[in-house]
């Protein structure tokens, strides 16, 4: 049974040989001669005000975990769909519960003001 596996195997080492080997000639083979023009922030030819490593906004994480949150819970809405006939009236049941958790879950993120901006 194992012995299926073995192309497969021979297939990784290669790549990550061949990934090792391109990435290693680069580093020897590229050119470094850092400047303090090259290690400034490229902003589109604008001279930067700031600098480039500011503290974000609390905010912002919270608006991307948020994201995350309702992501991935979005991916449980693919099985429900593919097993939808077979699961009949109690997958239906079920996942309007799980909807409506998720639509009270929004309800109180935006009425806290979690998606402000200001």
């Amino acid at each position: 049974m194992l012995e299926s596996y073995v192309p497969l195997l021979i297939y990784v080492l290669i790549v990550l040989g061949l990934v090792g080997t391109v990435a290693s000639l680069s580093f020897v083979l590229g050119p470094s001669k850092p400047t303090k023009k090259k290690l400034a922030p490229y902003e589109s030819g604008i001279i930067p005000e700031t600098p480039a490593m500011r503290r974000l906004s609390v905010r912002f994480y919270l608006t991307a975990m948020l994201f995350i949150i309702f992501d991935v819970e979005a991916v449980f809405f693919y099985p429900w769909a593919v097993l939808m006939r077979q699961l009949k009236w109690f997958g239906l049941i079920e996942m309007f519960v799980f909807m409506g958790v998720l639509l009270v879950a929004l309800a109180y993120i935006w009425r806290n003001g979690g998606f402000d901006w200001d």
